[in-house]
């Protein structure tokens, strides 16, 4: 039986090295990923002292669930972790919402004055008012120190128009014409018809406007003064950043030293905690990934 050669084989030389090349740098990217990940799992769980001194081990006995235990047990934690989900998921409605009504009309060839919109959004995409208009104007609609000064200035993304567009153009326009033929409207089309046919790019516009807000910290912390208001990327900040964990979390530390370690400790343990939720939601959207991408970049 004659074995056949794989694509790898069948490729000429500069493509075999060509692809090496990539091969080793994708995999240096992994491994500079995979490593502090690793770091900071394992270090969650060492004894504060034994990190402090020793580092990583994996001498079961040196491992401890303070840190976590800590974390779970206080309440503003709960409550950002609680405010970060609610701005996330509104924050993803509005947005995908918004970016798939206002890409379909861009997405028409007899679509009049789509040329001076698609200006007006490209503009909006490299020139912005800056952070003292934008505060100003947060500030005259009323939305200081409310969840909506968080939520509403980002929602639509040009970018993310220009790629549920591009989806859109690439949707067999026999099925406009079929819906036509049965008598549905524009609405009825959009809704019944096309919303369904691009469930993909729908999941990666989800996954996207979801895990940047749940990344996002600078608004929260420029808009909201209320700490019942802040999102848990505030909390991780002041823990991260300005070394300063709750003080319910190291209240009953007596040395200081010892107090300094757990904060360290404190740290991974939030890092984790913050990450679940991607961790838990990206495999439900791995599968639209590529498709949704793909299609959205090919068509001009």
């Amino acid at each position: 039986m004659k074995k056949t050669k794989s694509e790898f084989a069948r490729c000429s030389r500069k493509d075999k090295c060509f692809l090496l090349c990539g091969y080793l740098l994708l995999g240096i990217f992994v491994v500079a990923i995979v490593i502090p990940m690793i770091y900071i799992v394992v270090a969650s769980f060492i004894d504060p002292s034994t990190l402090q001194n020793k580092g990583i081990t994996l001498d079961f006995s040196k491992w401890t669930l303070t840190a976590y235990e800590r974390v779970m047990s206080n309440k503003q934690i709960w409550i950002g972790f609680k405010n970060a989900i609610v701005y996330s998921v509104l924050f993803t409605v509005i947005s995908v919402g918004v970016t798939m009504l206002a890409a379909y009309p861009m997405s028409l060839p007899d679509f009049k004055g789509k040329a001076f919109f698609n200006t007006l959004f490209i503009i909006t995409m490299f020139f912005g008012g800056g952070l003292i208009p934008t505060y100003l104007l947060i500030s005259n609609l009323g939305l200081l120190d409310t969840m909506w000064a968080v939520i509403l200035p980002g929602a639509f993304s040009v970018w993310n128009m220009i790629i549920a567009r591009t989806y859109y153009q690439g949707v067999p326009p026999e099925l406009k014409e079929a819906a036509s033929v049965d008598g549905a409207s524009e609405i009825t089309f959009f809704f019944r018809i096309l919303l369904p046919v691009c469930t993909p790019v729908i999941a990666v516009l989800v996954l996207w406007q979801f895990v940047a807000m749940w990344n996002s910290y600078f608004d929260a912390m420029i808009y909201l003064n209320d700490t019942a208001k802040q999102p848990l990327q505030l909390v991780l900040r002041s823990i991260l950043i300005q070394n300063q964990p709750e003080a319910g979390m190291v209240s009953d530390i007596q040395s200081t030293a010892e107090r300094a370690q757990l904060a360290e400790l404190l740290k991974y343990a939030t890092i984790i905690i913050s990450s679940l939720p991607l961790l838990v939601m990206y495999p439900f959207f791995q599968k639209y990934f590529d498709s949704g991408i793909m299609v959205g970049s090919v068509k001009g």
